[in-house]
C-alpha cells in the first residue's frame, strides 16, 4: 500500500528538522563549553573589592584570598576574550584594570617610587589588612600589557588610554625587569646586576607575540633584540634533550644557557618541565616566527607520543608524577588548536578531557588555563 504524499513529506520535514538540530547541537556545543567554562571561573574566582575594583582569587580559599599580577593579567585576558563574545563588559574589565592600578609596585631604596608595574601579591596580614608584597614579577606585567593591546580592538573607542597604559608598562619593564647585558627579561624588579638572580630565565617569560605587540606599540627596537635573544635562548635549551622539553628556570648567562638545579628558586621541579613551563606551549602558539614553531612542534612531537599526559616531566621524558592536570593539557590542547596543520589531531582529541567535567572551583591555576584554552581553542 502506497503513503499518501503528504506522510512522504512529513517524514522529510521530519528528517530535515532532525538533521539541522544535529548540526545546530554540533555547531553551538564549543560555545556552550566556552560559556559555561567562563560563566563558572568568573563566578568562581572574581572578587569584588569594591564598586570600582575587582580581582582574581588565586588562593583556592575563599575565605583567605590571595590576588597575584599573574592572575590580574589572565583575568584581564579572559575578560576581554569573553567580551567579544558578548559575555562580559568594559565596565567587567576596568575594574580589574582599576584593581592592578590601585596595586602598582613601588621601587627605590625606600619604596617610594611608584612604578606601572604591579606589585606580586597581595593579601591579608595578621590584623586583618589587605597589604601589598614588595616587588613584581614579570610574567604578571606581560600578561596585563598583553590584555591592554587586545582591549584596545574590543573597545577602540577607548583605544587611546589602554595604550598609554601598555607604553607604560612597556617603559618600566625596560627600567626594571630588563637585563641589558644579555638583553633579556629578568624575573622581576627585584633582580639587579648585584642579585644572585641577575642571569635567571623564567622560560614561560618568552613570549614572542607579546614583544612583538610591545615594539609595535613602542617602536622601542629593544624589544626586537629580547624577543631574539629569549627565543635563541629557549632554542638552545629546545636542543639539549630529544624531548625538546624545556625546564621552569634556566641560567641563561653571556656564552651558555643551561637548566637551573632542584630548590633553586621554588622547589625541587625547578630544573624540569614542570608548573612554569607548563605555559610554553601557550606563550609560542600563535608566533609566526620559524623558532618558536620548531620549539613548539619539537615539544608537541613527544607529547603525541605519550599514552597520556601528567603533571610534568623530567627534560629527559620521565613522569614526575603519575597523575593529570589541566594546567599542563590546556596551554598543549590551545597550541594544537591554533596549529591544526600540523597533524596532531591526536593530541587535539585526547586533550579535550579538560572539557569533560564542569571547570573545578578548587584550583585557580588549572580554571584559568582551562578557561584561556576554551575561549581561544575552540574557534
Amino acid at each position: 500500500m502506497k503513503r499518501p504524499v503528504y506522510i512522504w513529506l512529513l517524514t522529510l520535514v521530519v528528517a530535515v528538522i532532525y538533521i539541522a538540530t544535529l548540526a545546530f547541537v554540533r555547531i553551538k556545543n564549543p560555545e556552550h563549553i566556552q560559556y559555561e567554562a567562563y560563566r563558572r571561573w568568573q563566578e568562581t574566582y572574581l572578587v569584588r573589592k569594591n564598586n570600582k575594583q575587582t580581582y582574581v582569587n588565586t588562593s583556592n580559599d575563599q575565605k583567605h584570598p590571595v590576588a597575584l599580577s599573574e592572575g590580574q593579567g589572565y583575568g584581564l585576558q579572559v575578560v576581554s576574550r569573553a567580551a567579544e563574545k558578548g559575555w562580559a563588559s568594559e565596565n567587567d574589565f576596568d575594574k580589574l584594570l582599576n584593581y592592578y592600578l590601585a596595586h602598582r609596585d613601588y621601587v627605590g631604596k625606600h619604596h617610594d617610587q611608584l612604578t606601572y608595574l604591579m606589585s606580586w601579591r597581595q593579601s591579608y596580614n595578621k590584623e586583618g589588612q589587605w597589604v601589598d608584597d614588595h616587588n613584581s614579577a614579570t610574567d604578571g606585567d606581560l600578561y596585563i600589557a598583553a590584555a591592554l593591546h587586545r582591549a584596545a580592538k574590543v573597545w577602540p573607542q577607548k583605544a587611546p588610554y589602554y595604550h598609554k597604559l601598555e607604553q607604560q608598562i612597556a617603559t618600566d619593564i625596560m627600567k626594571y625587569e630588563y637585563n641589558p647585558t644579555t638583553h633579556m627579561l629578568t624575573v622581576g624588579d627585584w633582580v639587579t646586576k648585584d642579585s644572585k638572580f641577575y642571569y635567571l630565565l623564567r622560560t614561560s617569560d618568552v613570549m614572542p607575540t607579546v614583544f612583538d605587540h610591545l615594539y609595535d606599540c613602542t617602536h622601542d627596537s629593544r624589544w626586537q633584540m629580547i624577543k631574539n635573544n629569549m627565543l635563541d635562548r629557549l632554542t638552545a635549551l629546545s636542543k639539549q634533550h630529544r624531548t625538546g622539553l624545556v625546564p621552569d628556570f634556566a641560567w641563561a648567562r653571556p656564552g651558555s644557557t643551561k637548566p637551573v638545579g632542584p630548590n633553586t628558586v621554588a622547589g625541587k621541579y625547578d630544573g624540569d618541565y614542570s608548573a612554569n613551563a607548563c605555559r610554553v606551549p601557550m606563550m609560542l602558539a600563535k608566533s609566526n616566527d620559524p623558532r618558536a614553531q620548531k620549539v613548539l612542534n619539537k615539544m608537541m612531537r613527544f607529547f603525541s607520543e605519550q599514552y597520556y599526559i601528567t603533571a610534568g616531566y623530567s627534560l629527559n621524558g620521565h613522569r614526575l608524577v603519575k597523575y593529570q592536570s589541566n594546567s599542563f593539557s590546556a596551554p598543549i590542547f590551545y597550541a594544537v588548536s591554533c596549529n591544526r596543520n600540523e597533524g596532531y589531531d591526536n593530541l587535539f582529541a585526547s586533550q579535550k578531557h579538560i572539557f569533560s567535567k564542569p571547570l573545578t572551583e578548587k584550583n585557580y591555576y588549572d580554571a584559568t588555563l582551562t578557561t584561556l584554552a576554551a575561549l581561544e581553542g575552540m574557534n
